[in-house]
């Protein structure tokens, strides 16, 4: 089968969605750049299958141009074509995690930015976490949404659904992901204790200044 190492892969992390409690059931889904017969594109978890029951074979391949899919019986996840693009439009993308984790979602339910209240906001690749515009799940509008609000940054929330974040890897990438969750979960406890004090867009480059070495540190 091609692309055993990586389907196995997907499905790692997939379970982990749900062991980690990232992703509830059937939410989310996960992605990485791939190719296939010297078609670039990537592989997709599929739409609507427990994680727990997935196999190799039933991740799907998709070419970057999507009429590109391979003769596999599963569809692959609604949300294919925000993944897509994202590959498409960021060429450091090489995995993407997007879950429906319960504070971020909150969070996103009001549709508006994280500021810098927490320096690690700064992980997401900017001074702040942009919230995309809220469309229909699967939609071209929600792609666009999406790739709007990546603008400069490695992950984003998404209106009354969720949050989005890519990476080099998938380890790296599932790690944003629960970063952003973190930080939700913390915003929520300080917007609880009234209006909190945001830092400066001058420390905030200091901090990012920092945070390309974070891994490192």
């Amino acid at each position: 089968m091609k692309n055993l190492d990586q389907r196995n892969q997907i499905i790692e992390y997939s379970l982990k969605l749900n062991s980690t409690n990232l992703s509830p059931l059937r939410s989310g889904n996960i992605s990485l750049r791939g190719i296939e017969d010297d078609i670039e594109g990537y592989l997709i978890t599929p739409s609507g299958k427990k994680y727990e029951t997935l196999k190799p074979e039933d991740i799907v391949f998709m070419g970057l141009n999507e009429e590109e899919e391979n003769n596999s019986t599963n569809k692959p996840s609604s949300e294919w074509r925000f993944h897509r693009d994202i590959y498409v439009n960021k060429k450091e993308a090489h995995a993407i995690v997007h879950a429906h984790s319960p504070h971020a979602t909150a969070v996103s339910s009001h549709g508006k930015p994280i500021p810098p209240f927490h320096y690690m906001v700064a992980l997401a690749g900017g001074d702040d976490i942009k919230c995309a515009k809220y469309a229909t799940f699967g939609t071209e509008e929600l792609s666009k949404n999406v790739i709007k609000a990546l603008e400069n940054r490695s992950a984003c929330l998404m209106s009354n659904h969720g949050q989005v974040a890519f990476g080099k890897n998938l380890e790296d990438t599932f790690e944003l992901a629960q970063e952003i969750e973190n930080i939700c979960h913390q915003y929520i406890i300080t917007l609880r204790l009234g209006k909190p004090k945001i830092l400066s867009l001058e420390e905030m480059k200091k901090v990012l200044d920092k945070a390309k070495n974070y891994k490192k540190g």
